[in-house]
Protein backbone atom coordinates (compact mmCIF):
# COMPACT_ATOMS: atom_id res chain seq x y z
CA UNK A 1 0.00 0.00 0.00
CA UNK A 2 1.46 3.39 -0.58
CA UNK A 3 1.13 6.70 1.00
CA UNK A 4 0.15 10.09 -0.41
CA UNK A 5 1.18 13.67 1.13
CA UNK A 6 -2.91 14.25 1.40
CA UNK A 7 -3.83 10.85 3.29
CA UNK A 8 -5.77 11.32 7.01
CA UNK A 9 -3.92 8.30 8.96
CA UNK A 10 -6.33 7.14 11.67
CA UNK A 11 -5.32 4.84 14.43
CA UNK A 12 -7.71 3.19 16.67
CA UNK A 13 -7.56 0.81 19.73
CA UNK A 14 -6.64 0.35 23.42
CA UNK A 15 -4.00 1.28 25.57
CA UNK A 16 -1.31 0.15 22.96
CA UNK A 17 -2.33 2.78 20.31
CA UNK A 18 -3.22 5.44 23.28
CA UNK A 19 0.37 5.30 24.47
CA UNK A 20 -0.40 8.31 26.75
CA UNK A 21 -1.87 10.82 24.32
CA UNK A 22 -3.14 13.81 25.38
CA UNK A 23 -6.75 13.68 25.39
CA UNK A 24 -7.45 16.96 25.45
CA UNK A 25 -4.84 18.06 22.40
CA UNK A 26 -6.47 16.64 18.68
CA UNK A 27 -2.94 16.42 17.84
CA UNK A 28 -1.29 14.81 20.53
CA UNK A 29 0.08 11.11 19.40
CA UNK A 30 1.09 9.86 22.70
CA UNK A 31 5.03 7.80 22.80
CA UNK A 32 4.14 4.99 20.91
CA UNK A 33 4.52 3.21 17.90
CA UNK A 34 1.94 5.98 16.46
CA UNK A 35 4.34 8.60 17.28
CA UNK A 36 6.76 6.75 15.83
CA UNK A 37 5.15 6.10 12.49
CA UNK A 38 4.64 9.95 12.22
CA UNK A 39 7.95 10.81 12.71
CA UNK A 40 9.05 8.36 10.32
CA UNK A 41 7.02 9.61 7.79
CA UNK A 42 7.94 13.51 8.50
CA UNK A 43 11.39 12.40 8.34
CA UNK A 44 10.73 11.02 4.90
CA UNK A 45 9.37 13.69 3.87
CA UNK A 46 11.83 16.27 5.07
CA UNK A 47 14.36 14.03 3.37
CA UNK A 48 12.72 14.58 -0.09
CA UNK A 49 14.12 15.27 -3.58
CA UNK A 50 16.78 17.88 -3.80
CA UNK A 51 16.39 18.22 0.25
CA UNK A 52 13.43 20.35 -0.14
CA UNK A 53 10.62 19.55 3.24
CA UNK A 54 7.55 18.36 1.84
CA UNK A 55 4.04 17.33 2.83
CA UNK A 56 3.30 14.41 4.87
CA UNK A 57 0.03 12.79 5.91
CA UNK A 58 -1.87 13.60 8.79
CA UNK A 59 -1.90 11.18 11.34
CA UNK A 60 -4.51 11.18 14.26
CA UNK A 61 -4.36 9.03 17.48
CA UNK A 62 -7.99 7.54 18.29
CA UNK A 63 -6.54 4.85 21.18
CA UNK A 64 -7.99 4.39 24.62
CA UNK A 65 -7.24 2.92 27.60
CA UNK A 66 -8.76 -0.51 28.05
CA UNK A 67 -10.62 -0.12 24.99
CA UNK A 68 -12.08 -3.92 23.65
CA UNK A 69 -13.90 -4.36 20.58
CA UNK A 70 -16.92 -2.93 21.68
CA UNK A 71 -15.53 -0.10 22.69
CA UNK A 72 -14.55 0.76 19.28
CA UNK A 73 -18.18 0.11 18.31
CA UNK A 74 -19.56 2.67 21.05
CA UNK A 75 -17.33 5.33 19.46
CA UNK A 76 -17.01 4.71 15.77
CA UNK A 77 -18.88 7.71 14.30
CA UNK A 78 -17.45 9.99 16.12
CA UNK A 79 -13.68 8.87 16.26
CA UNK A 80 -13.77 7.45 12.74
CA UNK A 81 -16.41 8.08 10.34
CA UNK A 82 -16.69 11.29 11.32
CA UNK A 83 -12.94 11.99 10.54
CA UNK A 84 -12.95 10.69 7.40
CA UNK A 85 -9.50 8.80 7.11
CA UNK A 86 -8.17 7.67 3.97
CA UNK A 87 -6.35 5.06 6.12
CA UNK A 88 -7.82 3.12 8.93
CA UNK A 89 -5.73 0.73 11.04
CA UNK A 90 -7.38 -0.83 13.95
CA UNK A 91 -5.19 -2.74 17.03
CA UNK A 92 -7.59 -4.03 19.43
CA UNK A 93 -8.45 -7.51 21.22
CA UNK A 94 -5.59 -8.25 23.71
CA UNK A 95 -8.56 -6.67 26.78
CA UNK A 96 -10.85 -8.43 25.28
CA UNK A 97 -8.32 -11.46 26.25
CA UNK A 98 -7.18 -10.17 29.65
CA UNK A 99 -10.50 -9.20 30.70
CA UNK A 100 -11.25 -12.63 30.50
CA UNK A 101 -8.48 -13.54 33.12
CA UNK A 102 -8.58 -10.40 35.90
CA UNK A 103 -11.87 -9.43 35.64
CA UNK A 104 -14.11 -12.98 34.76
CA UNK A 105 -15.80 -10.65 31.84
CA UNK A 106 -16.00 -12.82 28.53
CA UNK A 107 -15.61 -11.45 25.18
CA UNK A 108 -16.80 -14.36 23.42
CA UNK A 109 -14.62 -14.99 19.78
CA UNK A 110 -17.13 -15.27 17.82
CA UNK A 111 -18.82 -12.00 18.94
CA UNK A 112 -15.64 -10.48 19.06
CA UNK A 113 -15.55 -11.24 15.34
CA UNK A 114 -18.45 -10.30 14.10
CA UNK A 115 -18.52 -6.90 16.07
CA UNK A 116 -14.90 -6.35 14.08
CA UNK A 117 -16.38 -7.89 10.85
CA UNK A 118 -19.19 -4.69 11.51
CA UNK A 119 -16.49 -2.07 11.70
CA UNK A 120 -14.36 -3.38 9.24
CA UNK A 121 -16.83 -3.32 6.60
CA UNK A 122 -18.54 -0.59 7.61
CA UNK A 123 -15.32 1.65 7.15
CA UNK A 124 -14.56 0.05 3.51
CA UNK A 125 -18.42 0.80 2.42
CA UNK A 126 -18.88 4.48 3.97
CA UNK A 127 -15.23 5.84 3.93
CA UNK A 128 -14.12 3.69 0.86
CA UNK A 129 -10.50 3.49 3.33
CA UNK A 130 -7.76 2.00 2.72
CA UNK A 131 -7.40 -0.76 5.99
CA UNK A 132 -4.90 -2.08 8.29
CA UNK A 133 -5.40 -4.69 11.19
CA UNK A 134 -2.16 -5.06 13.78
CA UNK A 135 -2.72 -8.50 15.41
CA UNK A 136 -3.13 -8.55 18.93
CA UNK A 137 0.01 -9.95 20.88
CA UNK A 138 1.34 -11.45 24.37
CA UNK A 139 4.90 -11.59 25.85
CA UNK A 140 3.85 -13.91 28.91
CA UNK A 141 6.25 -12.54 31.98
CA UNK A 142 4.57 -14.44 34.42
CA UNK A 143 3.05 -18.73 34.26
CA UNK A 144 -0.23 -16.98 34.68
CA UNK A 145 0.23 -15.11 31.01
CA UNK A 146 0.79 -18.23 29.71
CA UNK A 147 -2.68 -19.48 30.37
CA UNK A 148 -4.25 -16.84 27.89
CA UNK A 149 -3.01 -17.93 24.84
CA UNK A 150 -6.26 -20.05 25.27
CA UNK A 151 -8.61 -17.12 24.05
CA UNK A 152 -5.91 -15.06 22.75
CA UNK A 153 -4.65 -17.31 19.71
CA UNK A 154 -8.13 -18.47 18.78
CA UNK A 155 -9.14 -14.22 19.09
CA UNK A 156 -6.06 -13.65 16.80
CA UNK A 157 -7.11 -16.26 13.95
CA UNK A 158 -10.68 -14.35 14.34
CA UNK A 159 -8.90 -10.97 13.17
CA UNK A 160 -6.80 -12.55 10.48
CA UNK A 161 -10.56 -13.93 9.57
CA UNK A 162 -11.85 -10.22 9.81
CA UNK A 163 -8.99 -8.51 8.23
CA UNK A 164 -9.05 -11.05 5.41
CA UNK A 165 -12.67 -10.69 5.21
CA UNK A 166 -12.74 -7.05 4.20
CA UNK A 167 -9.39 -6.49 2.31
CA UNK A 168 -7.70 -5.13 4.97
CA UNK A 169 -3.70 -5.52 5.18
CA UNK A 170 -2.48 -7.31 8.49
CA UNK A 171 0.40 -6.26 10.15
CA UNK A 172 1.61 -9.22 12.27
CA UNK A 173 2.85 -7.52 15.68
CA UNK A 174 2.32 -11.22 17.34
CA UNK A 175 5.12 -12.16 14.95
CA UNK A 176 7.08 -9.35 14.84
CA UNK A 177 7.84 -9.34 18.75
CA UNK A 178 8.05 -13.06 19.25
CA UNK A 179 10.36 -13.43 17.27
CA UNK A 180 12.28 -10.33 18.57
CA UNK A 181 11.92 -12.16 21.99
CA UNK A 182 13.55 -15.17 20.71
CA UNK A 183 17.22 -13.42 21.35
CA UNK A 184 16.32 -10.69 24.34
CA UNK A 185 13.89 -10.96 27.48
CA UNK A 186 10.12 -10.60 26.49
CA UNK A 187 10.34 -7.72 29.60
CA UNK A 188 12.77 -6.02 27.39
CA UNK A 189 9.81 -5.63 24.48
CA UNK A 190 7.10 -5.97 26.91
CA UNK A 191 7.64 -4.96 30.92
CA UNK A 192 4.29 -6.35 31.68
CA UNK A 193 3.70 -8.87 28.67
CA UNK A 194 1.13 -6.64 27.06
CA UNK A 195 2.17 -3.03 27.36
CA UNK A 196 5.54 -2.40 24.74
CA UNK A 197 8.48 -0.61 25.86
CA UNK A 198 10.04 2.33 23.76
CA UNK A 199 11.91 -1.00 21.68
CA UNK A 200 8.82 -2.93 21.44
CA UNK A 201 6.68 -0.24 19.91
CA UNK A 202 9.61 1.00 17.29
CA UNK A 203 9.23 -2.45 16.33
CA UNK A 204 5.75 -2.02 15.62
CA UNK A 205 6.29 0.84 13.93
CA UNK A 206 8.75 -0.30 11.60
CA UNK A 207 6.61 -3.71 10.71
CA UNK A 208 3.85 -1.05 9.79
CA UNK A 209 5.89 1.18 7.93
CA UNK A 210 7.24 -1.97 5.93
CA UNK A 211 3.96 -3.11 5.37
CA UNK A 212 1.72 -0.19 5.13
CA UNK A 213 3.74 2.83 4.98
CA UNK A 214 5.23 3.62 1.40
CA UNK A 215 5.07 7.12 0.64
Amino acid sequence: MYLKEDDTLLFIGDSITDAGRDRADATSLGNGYVHAIAQSLRDRANNGPGGIPGPSPRVINKGLNGNRVYDLESRWATDVTELRPTVLTVKIGINDTWRRYDRQLPSPVAEFEACLDRLLADAARTLAARLVVITPFLLPVTPEQESWFDDLLPRRDAVLRAAAGNGAQVVRADLVLTRAARDREAARLAPDGVHPSPLGHRLIADAWLAGAGAL
